[in-house]
């Protein structure tokens, strides 16, 4: 059987709010009106989860402008709910946008990756779903990728699909990619992730073709580096025929299958039970993964290391 891995994770979000306004957003809520998570709720919720097969502990955040007075608490935030997951004997990967070089660096301390959606490196974006998200600036996000791997920090981008991109633009994305693998050789991971339409968007923009995106996993796989696992989310792919188009393109990994996509709050996962038989019905076998591939274990400091236990493959 062909392996098809995924991460058994769970979300800690710091907070929703976020500076960035993307049209297509069902994730944020305004500065200043949202309640921030609190260590001791985060610890909770984390202790909740012992013998549930819990692995990655994903920090997933809105941003909080680089100006703000209020960035360095959002930080130490973040930085502390690594800790904490990483106390209780989790793998935490945090996404929380562009961050600065002295962030990222900490961050390579109390994580096994960290990640970022480059999502299109046309500008032409900026003017129409990120005409209000001003860290949607494609240098900037390159510049995050090149950053990480500078610092030899385990990644993960991707691209988001279907919000007004062209094929030539997806095709650049890639190469941008690729580029940025071929010279640092960090990046483990992208995501092909499909927009889908939720409650909370302000622009009616449908959702991606299933069809489409099996043109875009084979281009993928064309252009990227082999080095590179691509991804998809199950639970935004319509029918498990769609699924399986997916896999025979070149996907191998589902991502994090967690209780709730805070993304995409409206989209369910199927149980990893469920999923499992049905993939071995078609020839598959579903592992369970760390947040970190075993080619970059040893890129990770020495106590992160010593926490990955000695049958991870």
């Amino acid at each position: 059987m062909l392996s098809i891995t995924y991460s058994p994770a769970y979300t800690l979000v710091p907070t929703y709010e976020c500076f960035n306004r993307c049209s297509y957003c069902n994730f944020r809520q305004e500065p200043g009106k949202d309640q921030w998570l609190t260590e001791s709720v985060a610890k909770q919720r984390l202790e909740s989860l012992a013998g549930q097969g819990v692995r990655e502990i994903l920090i997933l955040a809105g941003e909080v402008h680089p100006q703000s007075p209020r960035r360095k608490a959002w930080f130490e935030l973040i930085c502390n709910l690594g800790k904490i997951a990483l106390d209780l004997g989790f793998y935490p990967h945090t996404n929380a946008g562009p961050l600065s070089r002295s962030e990222m660096a900490r961050l390579k301390e109390v994580n096994f990756s960290l990640g970022l959606m480059l999502e299109q490196v046309s500008p032409r974006l900026l003017t129409t779903v990120h005409r209000q998200a001003p860290s949607k600036e494609p240098q900037l996000r390159l510049e995050q990728l090149r950053l990480a791997g500078e610092l030899g920090i385990p990644f993960t981008t991707g691209l988001l699909l279907g919000v007004g991109e062209t094929d030539q633009e997806v095709e650049e994305s890639l190469m941008a990619i690729a580029n940025i693998q071929q010279e640092y050789g960090h990046i483990q991971e992208v995501i092909l992730q499909p927009h889908s339409p939720g409650q909370k968007q302000t622009d009616n923009i449908s959702a991606y073709s299933p069809q489409k995106l099996v043109q875009v996993i084979t281009l993928a796989r064309a252009i990227l580096p082999q080095d590179i696992t691509l991804q998809i989310p199950p639970n935004l792919v319509p029918n498990f025929s769609d699924l399986l188009s997916c896999l025979a393109a070149g996907v191998r990994d589902l991502g994090g299958i967690v209780p709730i996509d805070e993304v995409n709050p409206d989209y369910h996962h199927q149980s990893v039970n469920q999923l499992s038989q049905l993939l071995e019905e078609n020839g598959y076998l579903l592992q369970p993964r760390f947040p970190v591939y075993p080619a970059y274990f040893s890129w990770l400091n020495w106590d992160l290391q010593q926490r990955l236990p000695v049958f991870a493959n």
